[in-house]
């Protein structure tokens, strides 16, 4: 499972939560966690800003993750939105509190939604 997480705030939160993870032991154990270029949204024309890319065993735990983001928005001076998308599906975290926690686990932990079947019609491969 892909998981991105873009942070307000600049490069140096992100790259301040990168580190915080890669030390979580939970979060080190469970996935694979690097900085990219954030692909650009429809109709954008090229990338905005970098996110957080985590890349998630099966081993990984929804919990942990949440646990881990909070723990580290709680040691930052000023609050920061966090952003967690996994594919179609988006969830702000701007207070950080049981129920916004709640939600992001719910959202993690829920089924991802199927890759779309290629619409063979369109490329001229076979018929009904």
């Amino acid at each position: 499972m892909r998981i991105d997480v873009a942070v307000n705030g600049g490069e140096a939160e992100l790259r301040s939560l990168l580190d915080w993870l890669r030390r979580d032991p939970a979060a080190r154990r469970g996935a694979h966690v690097e900085l990219v270029q954030a692909e650009p949204a429809p109709g954008q024309m090229g990338v905005l800003t970098d996110v957080l890319q985590l890349v998630t065993e099966n081993a990984w735990s929804a919990a942990s993750f949440a646990l881990a983001l909070s723990t580290w928005r709680q040691t930052r001076p000023h609050a920061r939105r966090i952003t967690v998308r996994r594919g179609d599906l988006t969830v702000d975290l701007d207070g950080g509190d049981d129920e916004e926690l709640r939600r992001l686990i719910d959202a993690l932990e829920r089924p991802a939604a199927p890759e779309p079947e290629p619409d063979h019609q369109a490329n001229g491969g076979g018929g009904r």
